[in-house]
C-alpha cells in the first residue's frame, strides 16, 4: 500500500467508493485536526466535539458518491461539520439549553486590568487555554473566520466557499477578529497549536468510525 501521504484526496475518494473501505481511516486520520478545531471553536466541549466529528464522518462516508470534485473534499467535509454543529446548537436553542446571540455586541476579550493575569498565564504554561478562552469570547461570526484560516490554514476563496460570505466580508471578520485578541498573546502564540486533536483520541475516533461503517455495509 502507498504511503498515505502518497494519496490525494482525489484518489482516495475513487479508491473508498470503488469499494476499498479501509482507506477511509486515511481521510479520518487527516481530517481529524482540522473537525476538532471547528467543533471547538464552535464553543462545543471535547465530548461533543468528538461526537460531532463522528456524525460528519458518518455523512460524509453516506454521501461520498455525490461528491462532484467541484470544491476541494476539505472544503465540503468541513461544511459536513458546520452544518451539523449548527444543527446541533438549533436544537439546544429549541430546548432552551443555550440562547446564544450570533450577533451579540463584540468587547475587546481581555482589559488592561487583565494584562498581568495573562502574562502570567503564558508564563505557566498555561497559552492553550488562554487562547481558547478568548477565542470563545469572540461573536461566532468571526470567530469561525479566524478558525478556518488561522487554525486550519484555509485560504481566504476556500473560507468564503465554506462559509457562504465573500472574500472581501472574509477579510473584513478575520481583521475585526484578531482586532479582538490581545496584541501580546497574538505574538507569542501559535495558531496552530489551538484546540490540538491528541493522538490517542485520533486512534479512538478511527476506531468508532470505522465500526460504524461497517455496521452500514452489513
Amino acid at each position: 500500500m502507498k504511503e498515505s501521504t502518497q494519496y490525494s484526496d482525489l484518489e482516495l475518494i475513487q479508491k473508498i467508493v470503488e469499494g476499498e473501505i479501509k482507506l477511509y481511516e486515511i481521510i479520518i486520520r487527516r481530517y481529524n485536526p482540522y473537525l476538532y478545531k471547528i467543533g471547538r471553536s464552535y464553543n462545543y466541549n471535547h465530548e461533543d466535539t468528538q461526537d460531532l466529528m463522528q456524525d460528519t464522518y458518518i455523512d460524509a462516508f453516506i454521501n461520498l458518491p455525490k461528491f462532484e470534485y467541484r470544491s476541494a473534499f476539505k472544503t465540503w467535509i468541513i461544511k459536513i461539520m458546520l452544518n451539523n454543529c449548527f444543527r446541533k446548537r438549533q436544537k439546544w436553542n429549541s430546548k432552551n439549553i443555550i440562547t446564544t446571540e450570533i450577533n451579540e455586541k463584540s468587547a475587546p476579550m481581555f482589559t488592561n486590568k487583565q494584562s498581568t493575569d495573562t502574562y502570567k498565564a503564558v508564563i505557566n504554561g498555561e497559552l492553550n487555554s488562554v487562547i481558547e478562552n478568548a477565542l470563545l469570547q469572540i461573536p461566532i461570526d468571526y470567530r469561525m473566520v479566524f478558525s478556518l484560516r488561522e487554525v486550519n490554514g484555509l485560504n481566504v476563496a476556500e473560507t468564503a466557499d465554506t462559509l457562504n460570505i465573500s472574500e472581501s466580508n472574509v477579510k473584513v471578520r478575520l481583521n475585526r477578529a484578531k482586532a479582538m485578541l490581545r496584541k501580546e498573546v497574538e505574538k507569542s502564540y501559535s495558531a496552530e497549536e489551538i484546540f490540538e486533536f491528541n493522538l490517542i483520541y485520533c486512534d479512538a475516533m478511527v476506531n468508532n468510525v470505522m465500526n460504524k461503517i461497517k455496521e452500514i455495509n452489513l
